[in-house]
């Protein structure tokens, strides 16, 4: 078949026409993403005339989104052009704009957006940035035309990374910020993140706000905020936005708050820069990350600070792009190639909030990385104080912290639940490779994880999974792991599904390997966490941000694991939601 009939074929079979709507534009990204890593470039210039395709439905679509506005756990998430467009993301930007209008007539509603009323809200303004996704930067001039139309300041970053934004919220004071990302979500998908004037995720009691605001303006179609009279315009082109450097700003923060946790950034650097014995090898997958890198390390031209995947691909070549053990294997296989004796890997998602480190030899996913963090501050460097990490976390944290005398919080799946221990926590991470610190921003950031694990490795002269060893030597091993499983069942009907598993209480047991294993406690406050006497542990809970169902576990033992993730499985499909 020539290459002409495969098209025209691919086109019919994608049901690719003159309506957007019946037209699955990704479907086809992703068949020619497939033919261009098998056979070539020559597929490029079929890729870029679908994504031109994909353009003027973000420009021209007048409908309404595929699936209802619904802000989750970290924002909304949609498809490119199907749910996200310029008339959606301009309605929900004017919902987010009408909690700031009402602000001054409801008190209390400002205690949660962190200003006193409207015109501080436009005075302070809007941090606005995006990451690498097709259509980010049409988007975000469609977000910028409707804060300037209602007075708002826009302080404008372009394409940057979560934690980036949000410690820029701090430094310039800023009302709150707009995030243009589906963060870790496949290529089809984009996202709109807010963060209120704290820097951190938005409070249920907002989100849920914008949620019901946003539905109400799109099925009327239409706000006063938005008009659609005039072309929309890049903001970069404009003259009444305020272009800045959101990366100065969060070197800005991390050196301001070096007394508070202890991490300095300028030591780190040039200690660095000197140590021939220490080499860096950081993967962006293609994401926002791959700008930032060469000024976060203060522009350091050697060959020991080594970037994988830094070119601009909207299409992430087919993968999904997050932190996993398939895409950690080009830092694994370039580190096994150094002869340094310090090596650091890391992988970053698209927007910059999540990492997992390797160092060559050993992967390190957040859930012990989370707790080597803690142990480093605390013991490293002397802080005290708590630790904080989701519930579906492992309970390595909460080891040391039982050990050191410390108190542990561990809130529902979700950065916005650590709000409460916000300047308490010296670390708070979750299980899905997010973390900050204290003294820091309250939203998750790859980099300051980043520098306390490079921070480690120099300090220490030893490798991340020589550390872990030492740890687990003197506070015990734990194998945690996780996944995840499409359903069909949403909202009520999944509930009730799910509720099949409450009669696993205390006391109970589950089956594990052929084995019975009694159930110690139960944690209700996210899904349900099974702990055995063993102090092994299995979850289950709905994903908040994608049709799933999720579970996790914990052994401790290292072939345990498996044994619980099939007895997660097996729970799954006695309550029908396995096919």
């Amino acid at each position: 078949m020539s290459q002409a009939e495969k098209i025209k074929e691919l086109y019919r079979k994608c049901h690719i026409g003159r309506d957007h709507a019946e037209s699955d534009y990704f479907a086809l990204v992703r068949e020619l993403v497939a033919l261009r890593r098998k056979e070539g470039g020559q597929w490029q210039q079929y890729l870029d005339q679908v994504y031109g395709l994909i353009m003027d439905e973000i420009i021209c679509n007048d409908g309404v989104p595929v699936s209802a506005v619904k802000f989750g756990t970290s924002g909304w998430r949609g498809i490119i052009g199907k749910d996200l467009f310029v008339r959606s993301v301009s309605y929900v930007t004017a919902a987010i704009l009408d909690l700031y209008y009402a602000v001054d007539g409801e008190p209390g509603l400002g205690e949660f957006l962190g200003v006193s009323g409207l015109a501080e809200a436009r005075q302070r303004g809007c941090v606005l940035g995006f990451d690498n996704r097709f259509g980010g930067e049409i988007l975000a001039a469609a977000v910028t035309e409707v804060l300037r139309k209602a007075g708002f300041t826009v302080h404008y970053a372009g394409e940057s990374t979560t934690g980036v934004l949000s410690a820029a919220v701090l430094e310039l004071n800023a009302a709150f910020s707009v995030n243009l990302t589906p963060s870790h979500n496949p290529l089809e998908y984009a996202g709109f993140k807010y963060n209120a004037a704290d820097a951190g995720p938005a409070a249920a009691e907002l989100t849920s706000r914008i949620t019901a605001t946003a539905r109400e303006i799109i099925s009327g179609r239409g706000s006063s905020l938005v008009s659609f009279d005039t072309p929309v315009v890049s903001a970069a082109e404009r003259d009444d936005v305020q272009p800045f450097d959101a990366l100065l700003s969060w070197k800005q923060l991390v050196r301001k708050n070096k007394s508070v946790h202890g991490v300095d950034y300028e030591k780190i650097m040039t200690d660095f820069a000197a140590d021939e014995e220490v080499v860096v090898v950081i993967d962006s997958v293609h994401g926002a990350s791959r700008i930032h890198i060469p000024s976060l390390f203060e522009g350091m031209d050697s060959d020991r600070l080594v970037q994988l995947r830094d070119s601009s691909d909207v299409t992430f070549d087919g993968i999904a792009p997050e932190p996993s053990s398939a895409n950690m294997a080009g830092v694994m296989e370039t580190l096994g190639g150094r002869g340094e004796p310090l090596k650091l890997g890391a992988i970053i998602d698209p927007d910059g909030d999540r990492i997992r480190f390797t160092d060559g030899n050993v992967e390190i996913s957040m859930n012990h990385f989370g707790a080597m963090a803690y142990h480093f501050l605390h013991e490293g460097k002397g802080k005290k104080g708590m630790v904080a990490k989701t519930v579906a976390t492992s309970n390595l944290a909460n080891r040391l912290a039982e050990v050191f005398g410390e108190e542990t919080f561990e809130p529902r799946v979700g950065f916005k639940e650590f709000k409460p221990v916000i300047g308490e926590a010296l670390v708070y991470f979750e299980e899905s490779d997010g973390i900050s610190i204290i003294g820091h921003t309250p939203e998750k950031d790859a980099y300051i994880g980043l520098l306390l694990a490079l921070d480690m490795v120099m300090s220490r002269r030893q490798n991340l999974g020589d550390y872990l060893a030492e740890i687990e030597e003197e506070y015990g091993a734990y194998y945690p792991d996780r996944d995840g499983l499409p359903v069909s069942l949403q909202g009520a009907e999944l509930g009730a599904a799910l509720a099949g598993l409450e009669k696993y209480g205390v006391g109970g047991e589950v089956s594990v390997a052929g084995s019975p294993q009694r159930i110690a406690e139960v944690i209700d406050i996210d899904g349900r966490k099974m702990i055995f006497e063993d102090g092994s542990w299995l979850m289950i809970r709905p994903s908040g941000t994608e049709p799933k169902v999720r579970f996790y576990v914990e052994s401790r033992t290292k072939s345990g694991t498996a044994a619980l993730v099939e007895a997660a499985r097996s729970m799954l499909d006695e309550v029908g939601l396995l096919d």
